[in-house]
């Protein structure tokens, strides 16, 4: 702990990049202070936004981040007085965490796990009911619906022990998880889209006929879009395997780079012509990169929806 309080104190100013991410095991403290480094960006470039433009103080109760104190008027009147946020519609927000083997991949699942507990501590400010699907084919995990900051915390702990499955779950499995998405929400489904037999777009078309507005953030490394290979390596066998069906295949390195960059442009395509079908809103995110782009998403997403 005091590893990472060191280094929150030294970076009060900066958003934690993604190569901390991965070195930081403390998801509540990382979470709060890239969601908070965000807020506090947004605030001094005067955006509007959700909480953001704040109507009215009240006083300070035990529990309140001490980061919505008005420290300049606790300098005047020598009292803590909190802002409050002028109190827009509520709507419902799902967490959609796609924890299948390949997600183990340049560290996705960890970035994405801190993605939803960073997205959803916005969520909780603003008083939004928040749920979350764990999905794999070995364990569904499972947080109903909620608000407040105890239920983030619940959220958290089901975030912590979410393990890599070996493949993304069939529909099947889903069908009393689809029910909880019949209500008015913005459910965002993080995953890297990699796919056997087309399952994940399956369970999106089944998800988009129910009354949910739905965005699949698709991450991604450098390590996806590349196939490098070193000098010395140009002319040997390169294995390959297939994290989720554990299928091997050997393949010759000067042949298959060519192959695999037209091929995961293929693949782009395919997701993106999917995804305009469904009328699914659509954002890639390179996990090298701070989150901004996603939480910017969110906030456009949940002003539409007010």
């Amino acid at each position: 702990m005091a590893i990472v309080e060191n280094f929150i104190l030294k970076n009060s100013n900066q958003a934690i990049s993604p190569h901390n991410i991965v070195r930081i095991n403390d998801l509540p403290l990382v979470a709060k202070r890239i969601a908070d480094g965000f807020l506090q960006g947004l605030q001094s470039s005067r955006q509007r936004g959700l909480g953001i433009e704040f109507n009215q103080y009240r006083a300070y109760e035990v529990g309140d981040e001490l980061s919505r104190i008005d420290w300049k008027l606790f300098a005047r009147s020598d009292r803590y007085f909190v802002r409050e946020a002028e109190r827009e519609s509520e709507i419902d927000v799902w967490f959609l965490l796609d924890s299948s083997r390949s997600m183990l991949q340049s560290n996705k699942l960890k970035y994405a796990k801190t993605l939803i507990a960073s997205l959803s501590y916005l969520v909780q400010n603003q008083g939004d009911e928040f749920g979350f699907i764990g999905l794999s084919s070995d364990k569904l995990s499972f947080v109903e619906k909620g608000n407040g900051q105890k239920h983030w915390h619940k959220l958290l702990l089901a975030l912590n022990d979410v393990q890599a499955g070996q493949y993304f779950p069939p529909l099947d499995m889903l069908k009393n998880h689809l029910a909880q998405l019949q209500r008015p929400s913005i459910v965002f489904l993080i995953s890297d889209f990699y796919q056997q037999e087309n399952e994940i777009i399956q369970f999106l078309s089944q998800m988009n006929r129910s009354r949910s507005e739905v965005v699949a953030l698709r991450l991604y490394s450098k390590q996806d879009e590349e196939f490098s290979i070193s000098t010395e390596n140009r002319n040997s066998m390169i294995r390959f395997k297939d994290l989720e069906t554990e299928e091997e295949l050997l393949v010759s390195a000067s042949s298959v780079k060519n192959n695999y960059e037209k091929n995961y442009t293929v693949f782009l395509d395919n997701l993106n012509n999917s995804f305009s079908e469904l009328g699914i809103e659509s954002s890639s995110l390179d996990i090298e990169k701070p989150m901004t782009h996603a939480f910017r998403f969110y906030l456009n997403k949940r002003l539409r929806n007010r």
